[in-house]
């Protein structure tokens, strides 16, 4: 599987390239960010971000995974990621992102997460797609309502975030739920 460019009214979705680490960890620095996600370390350095980058093409090949920066379309900036992580042998994904905090409240989480869960549906031809968050993390979790995932379940204590024990919020979508949204609803709504 080669890493996709998937398009949205106001984003492009492509692979990373190793010239962005230093706007991924100039974004991504923000404590505000690690805070409210489950892998994103603090402080972060460009060697981290450069790390991650060379990881994407191998996972994608393996068909684990795709990561794409979100961009805008106009500026060509990047705003974010969006990411899948997949289990083939159940058909399944892992729908994760980030948002620059520059650009938190504009939408671009639900419409890079959208943009991914078509191609998940769609090329991918998976099953389901669930997605996890602190669930103190209400931004997060309402990306996820506004997709139409369901919530599935709290973990309780399932992660420890600087040293605190963190409950999760449980999200899963199945691809008919998905496809039904999506007739209803148009290609950019």
């Amino acid at each position: 599987m080669s890493l996709p460019t998937l398009t949205a009214e106001r984003l492009i979705l492509r692979p990373f390239v190793l010239e962005d680490a230093a706007e991924v960890t100039r974004l991504v620095s923000d404590r505000r960010i690690a805070d409210t996600t489950l892998n994103i370390p603090h402080p972060y350095e460009q060697s981290i971000a450069e790390g991650w980058i060379g990881t994407h093409a191998e996972v994608a090949e393996r068909g684990e995974g795709i990561t794409l920066a979100v961009t805008e379309r106009e500026s060509g900036g990047i705003v974010g990621a969006v990411g899948l992580s997949i289990t083939r042998a159940h058909r399944r994904g892992e729908l994760g992102y980030w948002v620059a905090v520059a650009k938190w409240g504009r939408g671009y989480a639900t419409e890079a997460s959208r943009a991914m869960l078509d191609y998940a549906f769609g090329p991918l031809d998976l099953s389901r797609v669930e997605a996890h968050c602190l669930t103190r993390n209400d931004g997060s979790w309402r990306v996820m309502e506004k997709l139409g995932m369901q919530r599935e379940g709290r973990l309780r204590a399932h992660v420890v975030k600087w040293e605190v024990a963190e409950d999760i919020w449980l999200y899963g979508i199945l691809r008919e739920e998905w496809l039904a949204l999506r007739r209803a609803a148009g290609p950019y709504t």
